[in-house]
Parts: structure tokens; sequence; C-alpha cells
């Protein structure tokens, strides 16, 4: 049979490609939006179409046959061709019409973001604004997102961003952890304590020891990867947790403050090809012109 490109439905393709990424239908629905029947439909539909078996099917996962993982580099491929006509298109738009999405971190978003969307919908009323309060980075070439703020500087080269300023954070305790265990006196009176871990274990020990604290495994018996949790944790007087300062930390009492301080920068992303983009342009410079405007987040000694 022969199979022309005008033949091939990208919707089948990306649903192959997506599947094959994720491992399962089931992951592959939730990554899509669409119902696992659906995308189960559009792989065996293309399956059909190229007359080759693309998945060895198990109970809960699926593994690529030998065509498949032949036909993974060209669907790839696609997708990049798709993502750069979608960046190109969108990057020569003059419409202020439409969306603009917006990443940060779960806390940052809770406590910086609200007043300036109220800004923007009085500026823009007719853009439609997508929060996603997420500690993962969102592909920014993926479309992910459009405008990221993040505390790393970005090193892709499609990738430009601009530096707003500096956050801070700081060791803290809930008054019913301090008025039980007492306060450490210095990074090296820390044996006795509990500390809260942040994502994977290892990493919140690597980041503990490069402020000067040495915690062991056996000190962290509670982790999230949510700041809010984190947050309610501390409240809740589980341990000693670093977190970034902001009105989230009233009521918290700040440990060892003369000591242990930290400072990370405040990035704004976005992709090269978005920047002539009017709406990502206003939506970019209203955040970086209150952003730069914020309060400071140190506490008052």
């Amino acid at each position: 049979m022969k199979l022309s490109a005008r033949d091939l439905d990208w919707n089948q393709v990306r649903a192959f490609l997506v599947t094959a990424q994720e491992g399962s239908f089931s992951a592959a629905s939730r990554a899509l939006g669409q119902t696992q029947p659906t995308l189960s439909r559009q792989v065996s539909a293309l399956e059909t179409q190229l007359g080759v078996t693309l998945f060895e099917r198990g109970t809960r996962t699926m593994a690529l046959t030998e065509a498949g993982e032949a036909l993974l580099a060209p669907a790839k491929a696609m997708l990049d061709g798709a993502l750069d006509l979608s960046l190109a298109a969108e990057g020569r738009s003059t419409s202020m019409k439409g969306q603009v999405t917006i990443t940060a971190t779960s806390l940052f978003a809770m406590s910086y973001l609200p007043p300036i969307i109220e800004e923007l919908r009085t500026r823009a009323p007719e853009l439609t604004l997508e929060v996603i309060a997420s500690n993962s980075l969102q592909d920014l070439r993926r479309r992910e997102a459009d405008i990221a703020i993040r505390h790393v500087r970005p090193s892709e080269d499609e990738l430009i961003g601009k530096l707003i300023g500096e956050h801070t954070a700081g060791l803290y305790a809930s008054p019913t952890y301090v008025a039980r265990k007492s306060a450490p006196s210095g990074p090296e009176d820390i044996q006795s304590h509990d500390f809260l871990g942040f994502e994977a274990i290892d990493q919140a020990l690597a980041f503990y020891r490069e402020v000067g604290l040495a915690v062991t495994p056996d000190q962290i018996r509670v982790i999230s990867g949510y700041g809010e949790v984190l947050v309610a944790l501390v409240h809740q007087g589980l341990g000693i947790c670093i977190l970034p300062d902001g009105a989230f930390c009233d009521g918290l009492e700040p440990v060892l403050p003369s000591q242990i301080r930290i400072d990370f920068p405040v990035w704004l992303v976005t992709h090269r090809e978005l920047q002539t983009n009017p709406r990502i342009r206003l939506v970019f410079d209203v955040l970086a012109e209150a952003l730069k405007a914020r309060p400071s987040d140190k506490p008052m000694s």
C-alpha cells in the first residue's frame, strides 16, 4: 500500500507518540486530556493505516514493537515541526484575544499572582489567563506554558529570560514545635530535631547540607513536593523546614534567622518566538513591573 504524507492523521500520530512516552493508554489519556477509549481507537487506526503493530499491549503497560521503535523518531520530528509552526504563527499574531498561560511554583502563584491577574483582567479584558501552579518546570517549547516564573536562569537557546529580582527563604517552625523541642542554638545543634523534606529525600538532604545543616535521613520522616502542604505541616508542628518568606509564614517562628538565610533569583522566561506576540508581551511586561515593585520578602528582625 502506498501511503503519502497527506494521508496521515496528526491526531493519530500524536496519540501514538504520547502513549509511547507515557507508557500506557491511561497515562497518555491524562496527558492529552482525552478518554482512554478515544486514544486507543486513534492508535489502532494508525496501526491499520500503516499496516504495522506499534505496541505490545499488556494489562497495565505497553511496550513498543520493533516497528514502533523505528517510527518513534519520525513521529517526534513531526511533533517538533508542528510545535515550530505553532510558535512561529503565535509570534506573528497581532490579536489581543486569546489565552496566555503562566506557570510558577504553587506558593509563588498563590502569594503574588492574584493581584497581577486582576490588573491584567482590567487592562486586557479579552484575554483568557491560565495559571499552572507547579514545582516542575513546564516545557515552554512544547507550549505547556507561555510565560514561566522560575528561580533558575534559562539555559535553552530558544528561551529568553529577564531577571526580576531576588526572593528570600529561611528555616521555619511552629510555636508548638519550638515549645516542645526548643529552637536549635546553631547549625551544629540540630541532631535532636525533626525536618521536613521536599521533593525527593536526597534532594532535600543535599539542599540542607548546602546551607550548612548536616541533616540525616533519620531526621526526615515526612516529605511532600507541594508547597502548601509543607506550610500546613510546619504549622501543625511536625518539624523544621526551609520555606520561602511570605504571608503564609505568618504565625511561624524563624529558626536560626541570623545564620540561615537563602537568596534565590526570580526570572521571567518565555520562548524567543513569542516575545513579539502582543498579548504575551503585555502579560510579560505587567508581570515584570508588578514583581519588581512587590514589597521585600525579608522578615523584620
